[in-house]
């Protein structure tokens, strides 16, 4: 594991041959920020910036989807909340994730919020036992409701969303969505990565 951006924990599905841990923010496109800056962007160098979000814990959630383009899901930690009129949220995911046509072409999705003890449930969805789509769904309790994508019912909490915009910057797609249905789980300590490791608070 990378950073609580996992630089994979939202985009462990990946291409042949690179896993959620070997990402880099060197897979950009030249030009993905032109529409903000007519002239080259000064940034720091990626490797400090790794190193410093990987110190920013975030919430580990498994986003899952169903449709015409099948079933699927993936770890991610770069989930965030837009707005609240209407409810809209936000999640990232690597342009070279298996996960991102199916995402696209679904255009739904399920943001479940893991709880502590689910950590079986987020390597599944890290691709770090090598099952992928369909496979991935083997453990784990699952129903549906307002967009038919798979929610967790152990989940602490899953937001059931569909797709309103997707914006490309650098190696991701950000999916923006708008939130039709909520599963509230039982109260309970959650599941966050936070200096390259699972913890508990």
């Amino acid at each position: 594991m990378e950073s609580p951006y996992m630089l994979g924990m939202y985009a462990p599905d990946t291409s042949i041959g690179m896993n959620w841990t070997e990402q880099r923010p060197d897979d950009a496109m030249a030009g993905a920020f032109e529409a903000f800056a007519a002239e080259t962007l000064r940034t720091v160098d990626p490797t400090p910036f790794r190193e410093g979000m990987a110190r920013l814990g975030a919430a580990v959630n498994v986003i899952t989807t169903a449709g015409a383009a099948g079933r699927t899901g993936f770890t991610a930690t770069a989930v965030c909340s837009v707005s609240d009129q209407p409810p809209t949220l936000l999640v990232c995911l690597n342009r070279r994730s298996r996960g991102t046509p199916v995402l696209r072409e679904n255009g739904v999705f399920c943001v479940n919020t893991l709880g502590a003890d689910s950590e079986t449930i987020a390597d599944m969805f890290a691709g770090r036992t090598g099952a992928q789509g369909e496979e991935r769904f083997q453990i784990g309790d699952w129903m549906t409701l307002a967009t038919g994508s798979p929610v967790l019912r152990s989940a602490a909490v899953a937001f059931d969303c569909r797709v309103i915009d997707v914006k490309t910057v650098a190696t991701h797609n950000v999916f923006f969505a708008v939130v039709e249905d909520v599963h509230l789980g039982e109260s309970c300590p959650a599941l966050v990565y936070h200096e390259r490791c699972y913890k508990k608070v």
